[in-house]
């Protein structure tokens, strides 16, 4: 029996307000968690995925280094940027326009307590999306997230990750460029890696644009396979 996941497309969102709509969610699939254990109860936990697009914005991670943010916070406010520290794993990312954020907040429990194996599912469910626009994406070792050219002088990343898990429940989750501004990639560093590049899906199909709902629809079919899940589309709440 296929898992139920409510899908959400909040779309174009402040990232605060957003993450503080992650934190609710995260906090109903906890304190559900804790009664079942405590009351010895069998309550169904729900399970989440958000679509959202961001406004300019740079999250570092709990385990992020200040110094891979290039610029000061004048030259933030002139690329009407804005900045946070965040409780997810990882460094330092971009999110903007043309940009794909999908944050999954499930009980694990009701797939696999298996962290890495999460991880490595999402990897999959973009690299199965961006095959069937002809590239060949991949894993880089020791290196979260999705590349093109791995092993290679011109290895680039299209695809960054980074989740928070308690008590088997996950938050945050990834970042798929479709139409992204490259340009504000050069105020960091990207993940905390130098040397390495990143792109976008428009500039690897030579593209201005690419439809960002065609590439929703393939990520929905390819996590619902790989999870096993059943998504179910439910009105914005935030």
């Amino acid at each position: 029996m296929n898992k139920k996941v409510i899908l959400q497309d909040l779309g174009f969102k402040d990232y605060k307000e957003t993450w503080d709509f992650q934190e609710t969610l995260f906090k109903e699939i906890v304190d559900l968690k804790i009664r079942n254990r405590r009351e010895a109860a069998n309550l169904e936990t729900p399970n989440h995925f958000l679509f959202v697009e961001h406004p300019h914005v740079y999250t570092l991670g709990k385990s992020g280094d200040m110094d891979n943010l290039l610029v000061d916070e004048k030259m933030l406010q002139k690329k009407g940027a804005k900045f946070y520290k965040i409780n997810r794993g990882g460094d330092i990312t971009y999110h903007g326009p043309g940009q794909i954020v999908g944050y999954p907040i499930l009980d694990l429990d009701n797939f696999f307590t298996d962290i890495h194996k999460y991880l490595r599912f999402l990897e999959e469910m973009v690299i199965l999306t961006l095959a069937e626009y002809g590239l060949k994406a991949e894993r880089s070792d020791g290196e979260t997230g999705v590349w093109l050219d791995v092993g290679t002088p011109f290895a680039r990343k299209i695809c960054a990750m980074g989740v928070r898990a308690s008590r088997w429940v996950t938050m945050h989750g990834f970042a798929l460029n479709v139409n992204a501004d490259l340009g504000y990639f050069d105020l960091m560093i990207p993940c905390g890696i130098r040397g390495k590049s990143v792109t976008s899906l428009n500039m690897e199909l030579g593209k201005k644009e690419v439809d960002m709902d065609e590439v929703k629809q393939k990520l929905q079919y390819h996590f619902a396979t790989l999870f096993e899940a059943e998504l179910t589309k439910q009105k914005t709440e935030v």
